[in-house]
């Protein structure tokens, strides 16, 4: 699905697009955020969303930047997904239909915050982008539209260049890649070339 890269402006819709790039791609894994629980192969248990309905559709969507591995996951042993909106590229993600409560209460469990506070999105919804902290994922993007409504999700502050690239653990690998082939969009030679060539993937050469 093309996002249409117009910023929404003011306007705060009841519904939006939270695009997951990352584990959340996975809609298994994305029902620990949403109803509660602790998902397969974590150590943390979540608290869930208020509203715990699981989202209305999700589509494969292309954002227009980088996906890069980097910080180290106790969870996962190895680099986590971030992304970076202003480095040239694309990004292959999973566009979930949820309401911006749930969307606050996402967010929330991700920045290591208690659910259960709506997020003042105008900042992001105008600008493109809102810094809500120094955390790993307490900035904010809006990357455009989708049938009207915003397309959003949450990187760490920094850019790409600016931090230490950390190879994944392949057990987070395999998860994102399976989130992405059932997204739909692409085959499996496209979503193997796409994660092999993003930035982290590989150690580097001593």
């Amino acid at each position: 699905m093309r996002v249409e890269p117009v910023l929404p402006g003011g306007r705060c819709p009841e519904w939006v697009w939270y695009t997951a790039y990352g584990s959340n791609t996975q809609l298994d894994r994305l029902a620990a955020y949403i109803k509660g629980g602790c998902p397969p192969g974590a150590a943390r248990r979540y608290p869930g969303c208020r509203d715990p309905a699981m989202p209305a559709v999700s589509i494969p969507v292309e954002l227009a930047g980088a996906m890069y591995f980097a910080t180290r996951s106790p969870v996962w042993g190895g680099g986590r997904a971030f992304y970076d909106p202003r480095v040239s590229g694309r990004v292959l993600a999973r566009a979930h239909l949820v309401t911006a409560e749930q969307f606050a209460d996402i967010a929330a469990q991700e920045m290591y915050r208690e659910p259960g506070s709506d997020l003042d999105l105008t900042e992001a919804l105008i600008r493109g982008r809102a810094v809500l902290g120094e955390g790993r994922y307490e900035t904010l993007v809006c990357a455009g539209q989708v049938d009207r409504l915003p397309v959003l999700t949450f990187t760490a502050p920094w850019s790409m260049d600016e931090v230490e690239w950390v190879p994944p653990a392949p057990a987070y690998v395999r998860l994102l890649a399976s989130g992405l082939l059932a997204a739909g969009g692409w085959d499996r030679e496209t979503v193997a070339s796409y994660l092999a060539a993003c930035p982290g993937f590989r150690p580097p050469l001593p």
